[in-house]
């Protein structure tokens, strides 16, 4: 056993600048190009690529192992700023993140450590979880089988958002000989899987989000992990993620109003002012989107605060301590979705009070940031967390931190 295996370094955050100086060149790279991917809807395989060869995919991963040691906060505030250039790709890279923060939480020792080593030389992980169809809620139809010294790993998810990019897809199965529910690690690139592109919502386009299937792909034995292992913020985790990506549209909607006010040249004759930007009343409008966004973002990362203690009391040997860290962890993140889902839609919309009828043009592509918000913010429906945050905050009943979806019962 080694020294870091022994003291069991935590990844407790560093200097932000520092860390986020790595990757603004790759951030400006990305956001320059984001327009184009938008109207071409081009999978950004690119973009991706370079934050793999930066080690983008490790921030989370100890300093000790060769990581960015970033703590949550950190992390979602490093895709916020990657959600301002590309809200695709953070979102794209939100099984992969999720995947590695278990790897976080799991018990010291060589799988960790391999998983750790992964991470550092650039393996990223996508996500399959979601059967759509006909399945009941509840049930599990992809399945995981013995096949000798390893598994086999049959079934058809969709949503596999970034798995389309990925060397590794996490993937929610059940074991045919026991029925448990497990996690199967499945190495993306071999025969046994297909990914198709075929995600056609209205927003986030480029997220990676369509089709896996599976057919007798090979798992190896130790990435069939028991689901009751799973991190236990996980579902905080994934909203978090989606929380940075909302601020980080915010963001580069408040960034293209503002450039668009400053430059243009053309006013109303029953306006206030010889320059648009001049205009109170428009600087108004901007004004305010600049308080939405700006609260979104102070909301998204002020809800990470929680889940980097449910992390750190994992490891503390205090049961209780952890359990009031989980508990805050999902109960912050939902109060945050609440707020900043109607912030961001309200900024994304807004914001063209302050412009013309030039800017709802095409080749902008303005209208982007209000759909790829709206897509976001169908995520985990807002209204369920209302009422789990009341039932908290009237009834101290906890909140769900495993949750799923598919048919209802059949009517008799």
């Amino acid at each position: 056993m080694t020294e870091h295996q022994v003291i069991n370094p935590l990844s407790i955050g560093v200097d932000y600048e520092a860390l986020a100086a790595r990757f603004r060149p790759i951030f400006k790279q990305i956001a320059d190009g984001a327009v184009q991917r938008e109207q071409n809807r081009s999978l950004p395989h690119e973009p991706i690529q370079w934050l793999k060869q930066a080690g983008f995919g490790a921030v989370r991963v100890p300093v000790e192992y060769g990581g960015g040691g970033a703590s949550l906060p950190q992390l979602f505030q490093l895709l916020i700023e990657l959600a301002e250039a590309d809200s695709n790709v953070p979102q794209a890279l939100r099984g992969h993140f999720a995947f590695a923060e278990d790897r976080l939480n799991a018990a010291p020792g060589p799988g960790r450590d391999l998983w750790f080593k992964r991470f550092v030389e650039g393996d990223l992980v996508g996500c399959a979880w979601t059967e759509i169809g006909n399945v009941a809620i509840g049930d599990v139809v992809t399945k995981v089988s013995p096949d000798g010294d390893a598994w086999k790993l049959n079934g058809e998810k969709f949503y596999s958002t970034g798995s389309i990019f990925s060397d590794w897809i996490d993937v929610y199965a059940q074991r045919s000989d026991t029925g448990g529910d497990v996690i199967a690690a499945v190495r993306a690139r071999q025969p046994g899987i297909e990914h198709s592109d075929d995600w056609d919502g209205f927003g986030q386009r480029t997220t990676g989000s369509g089709t896996s299937r599976f057919r007798d792909a090979a798992v190896d034995a130790e990435n069939v992990i028991d689901f009751a292992t799973r991190f236990k913020y996980q579902t905080a985790f994934y909203q978090l993620v989606l929380l940075a990506t909302l601020a980080g549209i915010g963001r580069a909607a408040l960034r293209d109003v503002a450039h668009e006010v400053r430059s243009r040249k053309r006013i109303y004759s029953h306006g206030n002012a010889p320059r648009v930007s001049e205009d109170p009343q428009v600087q108004q409008v901007v004004g305010e989107v600049a308080a939405w966004v700006y609260a979104a973002e102070a909301s998204a990362v002020r809800a990470a605060e929680p889940a980097q203690r449910a992390y750190l009391a994992r490891f503390a040997g205090d049961e209780a301590l952890e359990r009031e860290a989980n508990v805050a962890a999902e109960i912050e993140s939902a109060t945050a979705q609440v707020v900043v889902s109607e912030l961001i839609q309200r900024a994304t919309t807004q914001l063209f009070n302050a412009l013309g009828a030039s800017d709802i043009r095409q080749g902008k592509a303005l209208d982007r940031h209000w759909r790829n918000a709206r897509t976001v913010s169908s995520h985990n429906p807002v209204i369920y967390k209302a009422r789990i945050i009341g039932d908290w905050v009237v009834n101290g009943n906890e909140p769900p931190f495993v949750w799923q979806i598919g048919n209802g019962p059949q009517k008799a």
